[in-house]
Order: structure tokens, then sequence, then C-alpha cells
């Protein structure tokens, strides 16, 4: 048989061919970027700075993440065993069902929620039980607290939730970590900094409890891929043996080090947005839009069956947005990221030009008054 006929017969594990793919809609960026929940402006100034500094040299080293590592840990008081970086959030999701899962294993996780769940999870176990939030799109607690059964090994939940904003309580996390020691609980913080509530205090006494962070929102550093996981030191030893030696880049932890030690730029650009996104939720009560409340960086908005038109005319003007309707419950919905001040300016004008063009209409028996935004009537 030739080498040629016999490429045709090789086949990947049963999962790989089972498994989700995730192709992201990165093509023609070049306008004002609210679709992807990226930083809008620039890392801190110091980051600049550093990348000035890399040498020739510099760049024909291996990585050394350790030292960075201490750095991060004692930036948040933690013990450096108790620290994993690593290639991103993306990277991180998947060194913890790669380390945890087998076969017969059960993972839990709330639905709309960040579709790379679903990708990492499907590469290792076929039971991923998804736990719907109904149509307030509020973290369905109870009914995830029911789901937990002797087979759980990994439930996932993110709050702030992408796409929809929500939040689960330090009450309701802590609680899932109760209810479920034999499994690992991960909470992903990637925004973090936009709501302000963490569980990063309770790893301490709660040890199956795991925390992935990024620093690719507020930091501003998304093209250097590098995220963050908190956890025991039990539980980040075995991820570490799981995880390559050189699995974040040189560059990404000398632009680390000082974008941890600015913390005003961080201040001022996460006040920038939770100003910009009250802004951008009483902007969509004025245009009639219904919306849901947000604690990220971004605002889902109820456009119902014009939200494709809403994308395109959008794009037309310069402003890029997600459509989010893929997404389970999420028929006609579309997400916005909060930028600086003038780039909240420019997107609801662009929002109220677009939906008059489409001939948009607010969608019947969704709220968008101020102490009800988001709520089926």
């Amino acid at each position: 048989m030739s080498t040629a006929n016999s490429i045709t017969t090789i086949k990947p594990r049963r999962l790989v061919l089972e498994m989700p793919e995730y192709h992201p809609p990165l093509a023609g960026r070049d306008a004002l970027r609210l679709d992807f929940n990226e930083n809008t402006f620039s890392p801190s100034p110091r980051v600049l700075d550093r990348l000035k500094q890399i040498t020739a040299e510099g760049l024909t080293k291996y990585p050394e993440r350790e030292p960075v590592e201490r750095k991060v840990a004692a930036h948040l008081g933690l013990d450096p065993k108790q620290v994993l970086l690593t290639n991103a959030v993306d990277e991180a999701i998947h060194l913890v069902c790669c380390t945890f899962l087998e076969a017969d294993d059960e993972v839990l996780i709330a639905t709309p929620s960040f579709f790379m769940y679903d990708v990492s999870v499907g590469l290792m176990t076929r039971n991923l039980i998804k736990v719907q939030a109904d149509e307030t799109l509020e973290f369905p607690f109870e009914k995830l607290l029911a789901a937990i059964t002797e087979r759980t090994k990994l439930i996932i939940v993110a709050s702030p939730n992408n796409p929809t904003g929500a939040v689960a309580t330090r009450a309701q996390l802590l609680a899932l970590a109760n209810a479920a020691p034999h499994a690992v609980v991960m909470v992903d913080e990637a925004y973090f900094h936009f709501h302000g509530e963490t569980v990063m205090d309770d790893i301490a006494t709660t040890p199956n409890l795991l925390i992935a962070r990024t620093f690719s929102k507020a930091y501003g550093l998304a093209n250097l891929r590098i995220g963050l996981l908190v956890s025991s030191p039990e539980i980040i030893g075995y991820l570490r043996k799981v995880s390559s030696p050189y699995n974040v880049n040189g560059v990404a932890l000398d632009c680390l080090t000082v974008a941890i030690e600015d913390d005003a730029y961080i201040a001022w650009y996460v006040e920038q947005i939770r100003t910009g996104r009250e802004r951008m939720m009483a902007g969509l009560s004025e245009l009639g839009v219904g919306y849901f409340p947000s604690a990220a960086n971004f605002v889902l908005m109820k456009i119902g069956p014009l939200h494709k038109e809403l994308v395109t005319a959008m794009r037309s003007r310069g402003v890029l947005l997600r459509d989010r309707s893929a997404d389970p419950g999420c028929d006609g919905y579309v997400r916005i990221t909060i930028g600086l001040a003038d780039q909240v300016t420019r997107g609801l004008e662009a929002l109220k030009a677009s939906l008059e063009e489409i001939g948009w209409k607010p969608v019947r028996g969704f709220s968008t008054t101020a102490n009800n935004e988001g709520q089926e009537l």
C-alpha cells in the first residue's frame, strides 16, 4: 500500500472525531472592536517599554516560567505552589480536562457559556451535562446543584459569565464545592476585574476549588496569550505535571512582570469600563433595546429576528458586534463590548443609525426599564 493511501485510513480517537470545533470569526477586524471583549485601548505603557527592551539574544532563550509565577503569587498574596501560568485560559481549561477527566466521568456546566468548555471536555469524555439557564439567563444554581452525582468529576462556572454577564455568588460557588467534594470546581474569573468579587480567598479552606484568570481582558495582553490557574498546591502540582514547561512564551512572561506592577493603569481602565457599561445600558434603554444587566465588559442585547442585519449594518459603520444567536437560549441576541468613553459614544451612535436602517422595532414583552432590565414580562 502506498503512503498516500495509508494516510487516508488513519483516524484519531473517536472522541476527537466527535468533539465540537471552535471557529472564531476573526477576519476583517480593522474597525472598532466591540465584538470579542478585548481591551479596546492598550496595555499599560510599561508593557510597551518592556517590549522595546527585548534583545535578539533574549529571543534565543527558552522561557522561564517559575520566576514570573513567584512574582504573580506575591502580587496575589499566594504561595508560588498555588499558581500556574498558562497559555491563556484556553490552555488552562484544556489542562484541567486532561489532568482530571476519565472517559466515564461527568462534567457540569451552566449554559449558555464559553464554548471552549465544550471543546476541551469533549476531548476527554462524552458526559458533558449542560444545565440550561431559563429565560432570565441568570445563573441556574439550584438546577446545577441538583445535577451533581457521584460521577461528577468537574464543575465549570464562569462568573461573570460570557455571553450573559451574569454572576454566581460566592455562597453559591462554595455550596457547589461543598456539595461535590469528589469533584474539581473550576471558577472562570476571566472578567473578574470588571466585577470585583472573587473566591480567591476561599482556596485555603476549600481544597477542590480552582480559579482561572486571564491577562487578555483588563490587562490588554490578548495577543500574548497568558492566563493563570490558582488552587491548592496539590491540585496545581497535578496540573504542573501535565503542563509543558515552556507553555508560556518569554515575551509574554517579560511583559506580565511589568503589567502586574501597574495597579494605577488597571484601576483607571476598569473604571473606564464600569462607567461605560452604565452608559451603554442607559443608552440601550433609551433606544428601546432590551438587555441583561452585566458585571463584565460587555452587554448582551435582545435584537430578535434582525440580529444578522444589525451586525452587518454596524460593520458598515466601522463597528464590530458579536452575534450570539447560536448559543443555547440566545436566539436573537447580540453582544457589544464596552470600550473607552468615546468608543461607547461611537457604538451607541452607530447602533441608533443601524437600528433605524434595518427597520428594527423593540421586541415585544422585553423590558428595558431601569429596575427590570432584561426580564421577560
